[in-house]
C-alpha cells in the first residue's frame, strides 16, 4: 500500500497515534512531498502516476484502487467577507450565529445550516463544527435541501 503525502510529513495534520500506527505497518510505503498527477485505464483504474515535488521524478505503478483524503483546510477564500467564518476559515452556521451581530434578522433565528447570510446554507466539511465525514456531509446536504424548501415555502 502506498500513502502519498503532499507535505513533508504526516505529523503536520494528523493525530500522533495514527501516525505511529501508519509508520509501524510494514505494508505501507510513505511518499512525502508527492501527489497524484494522472490516473490511467480504459474501463477501470489500471495505473496511477505520481510526482515527487522536490526531484520532479514520476512513477506509474499498476494500481487498481485509490482513496483520497481531502478537506482538511476549507476552500473558502473565494467568499471574501461575504459570510462569517471561524478562525480556521470554516463557515459559521445556525445557532452559533445567535445573539451576535452576525445574524441580521430579528424575525427568525437561523436554520441549523444557514450561514450569516439568510438563505445561504453550508454543509459538510466547509461548515464550522461539522463531523468531517462523507456520510455526515451527505446527510447535511439533504438537510440543506430541506431548509431551502422550508424557506421557499414561506414565500409561496
Amino acid at each position: 500500500m502506498h500513502v502519498l503525502i503532499r507535505r513533508p510529513a504526516l505529523a503536520s495534520n494528523m493525530s500522533d497515534y495514527l501516525v505511529d500506527r501508519i509508520r509501524a505497518c510494514r505494508e505501507i510505503t510513505l511518499h512525502p512531498e508527492t501527489a497524484i498527477v494522472a490516473l490511467h485505464g480504459k474501463r477501470a483504474l489500471e495505473a496511477v502516476t505520481w510526482r515527487h515535488f522536490p526531484s520532479g521524478t514520476e512513477e506509474t505503478p499498476p494500481l487498481r484502487h485509490v482513496f483520497l483524503m481531502l478537506g482538511a483546510t476549507p476552500n473558502t477564500g473565494w467568499l471574501g467577507n461575504r459570510l462569517i467564518l471561524d478562525g480556521s476559515g470554516f463557515v459559521r452556521t445556525g445557532p452559533s450565529l445567535l445573539g451576535r451581530a452576525e445574524w441580521p434578522l430579528a424575525g427568525r433565528p437561523p436554520m441549523m445550516l444557514e450561514s450569516s447570510v439568510p438563505g445561504v446554507f453550508a454543509a459538510g466539511d466547509v461548515r464550522a463544527g461539522s463531523t468531517k465525514r462523507v456520510a455526515a456531509a451527505v446527510g447535511e446536504g439533504g438537510i440543506a435541501v430541506s431548509h431551502v424548501h422550508d424557506l421557499l415555502g414561506t414565500y409561496a
